[in-house]
């Protein structure tokens, strides 16, 4: 029998990934206060401005109280979620979504037990303490099982608590109150779902354990959260007001009903890193945007060429491989364009390798992870690079490290049916090149004028280390190469 002291209770923060970044929200809660963790057990999902990452627990112990509710921003540092360590839940109040400030209840600083509870006191204070773990932000693949809660403590513990507390009250001069019983929490498994869809679930007012997967090995999809809406979307009017089994996905702030004139979004995680990260680019870097018109058919044949080739079976093989291809050899053919602008020390910081990034358009908004090293890929090698990044950016398990330490940028708008655009730079990175639609027109070929396969490129570059001539031919450069792609074999 023992009574929750302040030491028993350890307080988990919400880590810092070391990335720059300043708070989290907390997408979903995996325990409940009752319930049983034990160390490296994810206890909750949360969002930052790069990435959704599960936070597993650092102790063994019962969750005492969490500090926030799901939906909510936490700054780096501040305590989420509280766990009594002390071996047992006879103190533990099942306090859900409490303020921090009430994280420690007033049991932490009651009289210490009468001499009836000493030894089990003493025994707890002799035990060693287990070393704290520092918390890191992790990212995928932590648990290895679904988390399960665990039952809370039956009615041999309930009992011990009211014989202590009957015991405590007798030396205080009133009687115990009676205890309130406190029903068994039933063991419940986390629904199997990706980021993007727990997202989608959590934005539609969807409870992911009330939908029924239709996914592979039971992980619920995309589909099977709209179908988990549908049913109520279409009420009729005179039935609008009546309560459902679903709970209605959280209006924005400012929507009063279907037909409000303004809907006011809060602006946070990718939103809000993005806006911010454009700001400063616009208004720090110069840019300068330069564009051409190039023949790609010759390109798009070898495309075509290349998916027969068994070098590259099972890769991802179209015409972004090639237009990445031509952009890093044009790189290599003039490198003072692969640069950083260092305004601390007034200096231009040469960079000997190609970090490219590609914008990819996610559930989460838009990211722009890079392919390490690119420049020293072979084109198989590259191949398989691009094919993993896109396939992790549109699962949603994109790292933070990935989005570090870019050099140049491509963006390919024309998968939107768009001609070409006038891309603002990623920050401190010196150029950027956008991708518009490959479309069949008219062109002049050998003196006649014919269809052709025809696309048009932009290079947004700063200005500040990149002047016209460099970027001119950087640009020149990729369009010779997607005209004629042999050029890939004479300017390597």
């Amino acid at each position: 029998m023992t009574t929750m002291t302040e030491a028993s209770v350890r307080e988990f923060k919400m880590p810092d990934v070391g990335e720059g970044l300043t708070e989290a929200e907390i997408l979903k809660w995996y325990v409940q206060p009752g319930d049983t963790v034990t160390d490296g057990q994810v206890v909750c999902e949360v969002e930052t401005a790069k990435a959704a990452v599960e936070l597993p627990i650092p102790y063994d112990g019962v969750v005492h109280a969490l500090h926030f509710a799901e939906g909510t921003t936490v700054d780096v540092g501040t305590s989420i979620i509280a766990v009594d360590v002390s071996g047992g839940s006879a103190g533990t109040a099942p306090v859900a979504a409490a303020p921090a400030a009430e994280a420690l209840p007033e049991q932490a600083t009651a009289p210490a037990p009468v001499a009836p509870a000493a030894p089990a006191a003493a025994a707890v204070a002799e035990e060693p303490k287990k070393e704290a773990r520092q918390p890191v932000l992790v990212g995928y693949g932590v648990s290895t099982s679904a988390t399960r809660r665990r039952p809370r403590k039956g009615a041999p513990a309930a009992d011990g608590a009211q014989a202590a507390g009957a015991i405590q009250a007798e030396l205080n001069g009133h009687a115990a109150p009676a205890p309130v019983p406190v029903p068994e929490a039933p063991a419940a498994s986390r629904p199997l779902a990706k980021p993007p869809v727990r997202k989608l679930a959590k934005d539609l007012g969807v409870d992911l354990a009330l939908v029924v997967p239709s996914g592979k090995d039971g992980v619920i999809t995309r589909e099977d959260v709209h179908a988990a809406v549908a049913p109520v979307a279409p009420a009729p009017v005179e039935t609008a007001a009546a309560p459902v089994a679903v709970p209605a996905a959280p209006a924005p702030v400012g929507q009063e009903g279907a037909g409000a004139r303004e809907t006011r979004v809060p602006v946070k995680g990718v939103r809000k890193a993005t806006a911010q990260a454009m700001i400063g680019s616009a208004f720090t870097a110069p840019h300068v945007t330069e564009f051409v018109t190039v023949d790609v058919t010759r390109t798009m044949k070898l495309v075509e060429e290349l998916k027969q080739d068994k070098e590259f079976q099972g890769l991802r093989v179209n015409p972004l491989l090639l237009i990445a291809k031509a952009l890093l050899v044009a790189i290599r053919r003039n490198p003072e364009i692969n640069a950083a602008w260092d305004e601390a020390n007034q200096e231009i910081v040469l960079k000997h390798y190609v970090n490219l990034g590609i914008a990819a358009a996610t559930p989460r908004g838009l990211l722009v992870p890079n392919i390490k090293d690119a420049d020293a890929k072979t084109l198989p090698q590259l191949a398989g690079a691009l094919g993993e990044l896109v396939s992790t950016a549109r699962e949603g398990r994109t790292s933070p490290a990935a989005m570090q330490g870019g050099t140049v940028t491509i963006t390919n708008v024309g998968v939107f049916g768009v001609d070409t655009g006038t891309p603002i730079l990623n920050p401190g990175e010196s150029a950027i090149l956008a991708v518009g639609a490959i479309r069949l027109q008219p062109w002049v070929h050998k003196g006649k004028v014919k269809p052709r396969q025809v696309t048009t490129l932009a290079l947004s570059f700063d200005h500040r280390l990149v002047d016209g001539e460099l970027g001119s031919k950087v640009l020149a450069d990729t369009a010779a190469i997607l005209e004629n792609p042999k050029r890939l074999m004479t300017w390597a």
